[in-house]
């Protein structure tokens, strides 16, 4: 199927089909996946299918639609999962999928979807090999039950997938992955632990700050952008600190629907560049390692973009009135570290890291500096780095954020 290029001058915004918002949204999913089948794949996590699934099951199954479950989704879901995952798809003749969680679910519903539609394997669409918008088809319906605040999965074109026979992510983007339905119910994030709302939250701030500085960036995703930084500055301490205040909870869950919606017609940058190489090195999850990596990255940055800078610092209310941009932009790092410090970041590496010794780490920053510089994000920076620059920025957050007695964990 051919899809018309945009034409100089024009933009292509990309979201959801439809969005459906608000608490008791998931008791609408049965009537949004009867208007595209009536055979649903549910694609979980073992633990979210176990909190939510049989719920589902049930608003799917009262709406006539019959449903096959694949609940082997790791964290970070892996090429094994997608594969596992469209044989089932296969085997039980499904015509819907709905995914249900975060975004290793959806990436992993996403996958499916592709493999469905397509010829070849899961790796051949990554975009190291297929290019951006190296997908020739659309999926079949996909409807995303969202149960955190922080991906933005639900809204975009893209596809993180673990290749565990290399130790290395690799990313999918193309317009013909964005769900159909996204459904936003805040009620279904009341379950998500501390943890989690923190990796999640900063994730979703992440997607947001490097949509606004990204060199690809205009107004559309900026206005996007502007809204979900203001909005998860406020709201997640509050989430973090009580998760059952629902108002916290939903203002969450449409600032990480925002932020995806801006990195999507955007773009990410350099932290989520280097985010990927270190979370498959140490095995942490990715919102922990965009959260360990994004002050530097912004400190980094802030020379090459001040108006921008100075302008999140002003939406997270780190900055004075008299400031220049110059001095507001400096604030902007500040702010998010001490964001990081609120909700106690640093401390889940004890339960939720791999950290290794400083001189096996080094070892590998070489292999984590190239798969960043290969991604193709560190591109969309504002400052653009050399080799060298990235491979200290990975030594700095080491020292100053990994290692054991380093000052963000003592």
């Amino acid at each position: 199927m051919e899809h018309p290029t945009p034409t100089h001058g024009t933009r292509l915004i990309v979201s959801p089909s439809q969005v459906v918002v608000g608490a008791g949204a998931v008791e609408e999913v049965g009537d949004y996946a009867d208007l595209y089948g009536s055979r649903a794949l549910l694609i979980a996590t073992e633990m979210i299918d176990d909190i939510h699934g049989d719920a589902v099951r049930e608003h799917l199954s009262e709406a006539g639609i019959e449903t096959v479950s694949y609940t082997d989704v790791r964290p970070d879901p892996t090429v094994e999962n997608i594969e596992s995952a469209y044989e089932l798809w296969q085997r039980e003749e499904c015509d819907v999928i709905v995914t249900l969680g975060g975004g290793s679910s959806i990436d992993a519903g996403k996958g499916v979807g592709i493999l469905a539609a397509n010829e070849g394997s899961i790796r051949d669409f990554g975009v190291d090999r297929a290019g951006y918008e190296g997908v020739p088809n659309p999926t079949p319906p996909l409807l995303a039950v969202n149960t955190t605040a922080g991906t933005g999965s639900e809204a975009t074109r893209s596809v993180v997938v673990t290749d565990e026979s290399t130790d290395t992510k690799f990313l999918i983007v193309s317009k013909n992955v964005v769900p159909d339905v996204a459904v936003e119910d805040p009620e279904l994030t009341l379950s998500l632990p501390q943890s989690h709302t923190a990796f999640t939250g900063i994730d979703a701030l992440t997607h947001a700050i490097e949509a606004y500085v990204s060199v690809k960036s205009y107004s559309v995703p900026q206005d996007f952008a502007r809204s979900a930084i203001r909005r998860i500055g406020r709201w997640m301490p509050i989430a973090w600190a009580n998760g059952d205040d629902l108002e916290a909870r939903t203002e969450m869950m449409i600032g990480q629907l925002q932020a995806g919606q801006a990195f999507t017609n955007s773009s990410v940058a350099l932290v989520h560049g280097m985010a990927r190489p270190l979370g498959a090195q140490l095995h942490i999850p990715h919102g922990l390692a965009n959260a360990i990596l994004l002050p530097y990255v912004m400190e980094f940055s802030a020379m090459a973009a001040p108006e921008e800078y100075a302008e999140i610092a002003r939406l997270m209310d780190a900055a004075d009135p008299d400031d220049t941009d110059r001095e507001a932009a400096e604030k902007a790092s500040e702010a998010v570290l001490e964001l990081c410090e609120d909700v106690s970041l640093a401390s889940y590496l004890d339960d939720f890291g791999e950290i290794p010794s400083r001189e096996e780490y080094v070892d590998a920053v070489g292999k984590m500096a190239q798969d960043a510089i290969d991604s193709g994000s560190p591109d969309n920076n504002p400052r653009k780095p050399t080799r060298e620059e990235l491979e200290e920025l990975f030594v700095t957050v080491y020292d100053d954020a990994l290692a054991p007695d380093s000052p963000r964990r003592s």
